[in-house]
């Protein structure tokens, strides 16, 4: 029997999963990690790659050990990611620095690019389909400005992902959807951008060699393959952004096809053609898929999964003891007891993640809006479904978004990563969209879909598409209730005003913004 590894290096957590060569799940060694503020460097958020090596040590060496394999039936390993977390190396490739996907510290260079350069961000936008919000230019720009005796040292950049690959075989290369996050990269060429690096004084070569997936760059090196246990016969595979590859585990590879992967952030995904033009209004992000000659418009909700995680260790210590009791997941229990629960939560509105509004984005102080003093109608049952729904009604407005610029009806929308989980989340996911939401075999998505790059590499499969085509089974499907669908249309519109006059709060300095992208 042979298998296939991917590492899935999450925002929360980092995971290693094996398959066997037909897609089956076979063993998954998981640890959370945390990326920690800076100390004094406000909305920094710090990847330590020293302790997260050990980590994903860790998880490599467990996976091996569950799945009671011989490490030398693993054909090739692939990794996926988070992506917009870059790190930069010296020319002898040890990581000199690096921050995870939403470290905001930039806020000065992003206010200066946009004084000094007229228009900068809006002309970068048009060819890479990102702003500065969260691509790497401002921030190796506050590395150059703060720390010059670093930035003087670096000569390669890459993504997290792109990161535990160079971990394992000394190779330092990406992929276009990685690298499409810096918005330092083409849509339509699918090639890095240097002379946008040159306009604000970046230097141009620290670029490395883009690859499509599924590419072998080098094979498991002798130091890696002594600290993991893995084999240095094992191949080691371009992998991608976790929603790239996550929708490649999903099946989502056809033009029009449309996803939401429901993980730390919820991603609305929608596949287009590679030279379809971003949006004028630069309300939406679109990325280069894994899938050569197209991108995907994204929307994207922030903190959804992470939300949830802060919920249950905040509040939910009584359901945590009555899981471990009945031998299930918190989750689980909550999700009865949400069941319960009128549609629309007894009124209450959580103000947490706003849509998507990529050209100016921040969101409201988090909140829980319109809470009762009736404990039988306010409490954490009725407060973890309201949380529930409003992942879900984000979710519809950012397909929205999508809608109105890509002119694609959707019918159908698979359903993915750890919310998929929940039966009561995918039914109130397929009411608030009023469409059927399928639901894969293999929720876990990212890591299959890097499995599939592997797959590529090693040759089990001609390339990612017929490999999607081949391994994504179903589940589950969910029909929309459509007499909560119209409840919910009108929950959006409260919502929508609601999180508005929140916003107002904010520009009033009366509260906190839960995240602001950098220079607003």
């Amino acid at each position: 029997m042979h298998y296939l590894m991917a590492i899935d290096a999450g925002t929360g957590s980092i995971r290693a999963v094996i398959f066997d060569t037909l897609g089956n799940q076979i063993s998954v060694a998981q640890q959370e990690w945390t990326h920690v503020e800076e100390s004094g460097v406000p909305n920094s958020m710090s990847f330590d790659c020293v302790k997260n090596a050990q980590l994903l040590t860790w998880c490599i060496k467990e996976a091996i050990s569950q799945g009671d394999i011989d490490p030398e039936d693993i054909l090739a390993l692939s990794a996926t990611s988070m992506r917009e977390g870059i790190v930069l190396y010296d020319e002898d490739g040890e990581e000199l620095w690096a921050v995870a996907n939403v470290d905001a510290r930039a806020d000065k260079e992003v206010r200066e690019l946009k004084e000094e350069f007229e228009s900068i961000e809006k002309d970068f936008y048009e060819i890479s389909g990102q702003t500065f919000a969260l691509g790497a230019l401002p921030r190796i720009l506050w590395l150059k400005n703060n720390h010059p005796e670093i930035y003087a040292k670096v000569a390669r950049v890459s993504m997290i992902g792109d990161w535990v690959l160079s971990r394992l075989s000394g190779v330092i290369a990406t992929d276009p959807s990685n690298a499409g996050t810096t918005g330092i990269f083409c849509l339509a060429s699918r090639e890095w951008m240097p002379s946008m690096a040159e306009r604000v004084g970046i230097s141009a070569d620290i670029f490395p060699e883009p690859y499509e997936d599924g590419t072998i760059i080098g094979y498991v090196s002798e130091s890696a393959s002594g600290l993991t246990g893995l084999s240095t016969k094992t191949k080691v595979v371009t992998g991608g952004g976790d929603v790239q590859l996550g929708s490649a585990g999903l099946g989502v590879v056809d033009e029009g096809d449309v996803a939401i992967l429901g993980g730390s952030f919820w991603q609305q995904v929608v596949n287009i053609p590679s030279d379809t033009p971003p949006p004028k209004d630069m309300s939406i992000r679109v990325n280069p898929h894994v899938i050569p000659n197209q991108s995907q418009a994204e929307g994207i909700t922030f903190f959804s999964g992470l939300v949830m995680r802060w919920f249950r260790d905040a509040f939910c210590e009584l359901e945590e003891l009555e899981a471990q009791d009945l031998g299930v997941d918190t989750y689980e229990v909550l999700e009865k007891k949400a069941a319960q629960v009128p549609v629309g939560s007894n009124g209450i509105i959580p103000i947490f993640s706003d849509s998507m509004k990529y050209g100016k984005w921040y969101h409201a102080s988090p909140s829980f809006i319109n809470l009762s003093l009736d404990a039988n109608k306010c409490n954490r049952a009725s407060m973890f479904r309201s949380l529930q729904e409003n992942a879900c009604i984000v979710s519809a407005i950012n397909l929205e978004k999508i809608k109105e610029f890509t002119g694609i009806e959707i019918d159908e929308v698979v359903f993915a990563g750890g919310a998929s989980k929940g039966e009561l989340w995918s039914q109130i996911l397929s009411d608030v969209l009023g469409v059927k939401v399928k639901i894969p075999k293999v929720k876990e998505a990212t890591a299959l879909g890097a499995a599939m790059a592997a797959g590529v590499g090693a040759g089990i499969y001609k390339d990612i598409a017929s490999a999607a085509k081949e391994l994504v089974v179903w589940e589950k499907t969910y029909e929309p209730n459509m007499d909560n669908y119209k409840i919910y249309q009108e929950l959006k519109v409260k919502f929508q005003e609601v999180y508005e006059v929140q916003l107002a709060l904010v520009d009033r300095g009366l509260t906190e913004s839960m995240w602001k992208a950098p220079g607003l």
